[in-house]
């Protein structure tokens, strides 16, 4: 693809904010309910939504929080945490 084919979508993408751009790449990479169950152990899936939360939360100049969230990707990354089971699973019905 040529630069010059690139250039709308960067002029496109121009009318937007940072935090717009930022808050529209979490919602992108936030695991939806559906696919909640299919993604949940997803190392990458996990930290890419850390990551994409921590951006946010910089932009806002909250940086503590930011923090929080790159280190939860990392935790991710390096598979030190893992998903908690699904707390619907285990209940029997009645």
């Amino acid at each position: 693809m040529s630069k010059s084919s690139q250039l709308p979508q960067a002029n496109q993408l121009s009318q937007f904010s940072s935090l717009e751009l930022a808050q529209a790449l979490m919602e992108k990479l936030s695991i939806s309910p559906n696919d909640w169950h299919r993604l949940k152990s997803n190392r990458n899936v996990r930290a890419s939504e850390q990551v994409a939360a921590a951006l946010v939360f910089l932009l806002k100049d909250e940086p503590q929080e930011a923090l929080l969230r790159l280190q939860q990707a990392a935790l991710w990354l390096d598979r030190s945490i893992s998903a908690p089971p699904c707390p619907t699973h285990g209940e029997q019905k009645r």
